[in-house]
């Protein structure tokens, strides 16, 4: 007959949908399991150290750079703001006006508008490191040791040097003090600041001490100086090298 009742369909099952069933739960059902051999385990974790050889170290030195940067850039921003204070504060339009161009006022600057945890007066001990090196490994002795400069150690652990010119002052920091890498380029820097309160490289030859140099100007110093350290006192090139780069480290 074509058809069943309603009682005979709740018992009634199609034949084609009870050996679906049979195959995937019946008696003799077979699974099959997938997994990995132990050599092709090891060979996946051996491939994964090659390229962690590789990629791991870069990483940690693009670390590091942004690291030194970013401490840099505290000291810069700080700076920038207490000198912008210091000018307002007197009513004048730049540092030479405002009477900041001599030790003494550098002196009553700097305790007023940082924080100073040390003065070591002119003497860079223990402000500074006793050495530091070049980025060519060569040593450059107690860059820092100069009696015509006053010495700091700030708040953020960055050790500042100043002195005054006659129309600029002559900025140095160790952005992290004493700690190493005590590297030129790295965590020490050579920093100018002209009479409009600008905080910038120099040119090398030296072409204006009112005038911050020019982009190729950077470029050409980091290239003679920075990048070349072969002379004991000259270290520019290095921070310019920053300001063209956007603010990165990439040397």
């Amino acid at each position: 007959r074509k058809g069943f009742t309603l009682a005979e369909g709740a018992t009634h099952r199609d034949p084609a949908f009870r050996l679906s069933i049979e195959k995937k739960g019946g008696k003799g059902h077979c699974q099959r399991r997938f997994g990995f051999t132990l050599a092709e385990v090891l060979v996946t974790l051996g491939i994964i150290g090659v390229v962690s050889a590789m990629t791991v170290p870069s990483l940690m030195q693009n670390y590091q750079r942004q690291s030194y940067v970013a401490q840099l850039h505290k000291v810069y921003n700080e700076t920038s703001q207490a000198i912008i204070q210091y000018v307002n504060d007197r009513n004048a339009i730049n540092i030479k006006e405002a009477g900041l161009l001599s030790n003494d006022a550098i002196d009553e600057f700097v305790k007023k508008y940082y924080k100073v945890v040390q003065d070591c007066g002119t003497e860079y001990s223990p402000c500074f490191a006793d050495e530091y090196k070049g980025l060519n490994g060569v040593s450059k002795g107690a860059l820092f040791n100069s009696t015509a400069y006053n010495h700091y150690v700030l708040a953020s652990g960055a050790a500042v040097m100043l002195s005054a010119r006659d129309d600029n002052i002559q900025f140095y920091i160790d952005t992290n003090g004493r700690k190493g890498p005590n590297i030129v380029g790295r965590d020490a820097f050579a920093i100018q600041i002209y009479i409009d309160g600008t905080l910038d490289d120099r040119a090398t030859p030296y072409v204006s001490s009112t005038t911050p140099p020019t982009k190729d100007e950077r470029e050409a110093t980091y290239t003679n100086t920075c990048a070349n350290q072969t002379t004991g006192g000259e270290w520019w090139g290095c921070f310019g090298k920053i300001l063209n780069d956007n603010w990165q480290m990439t040397y």
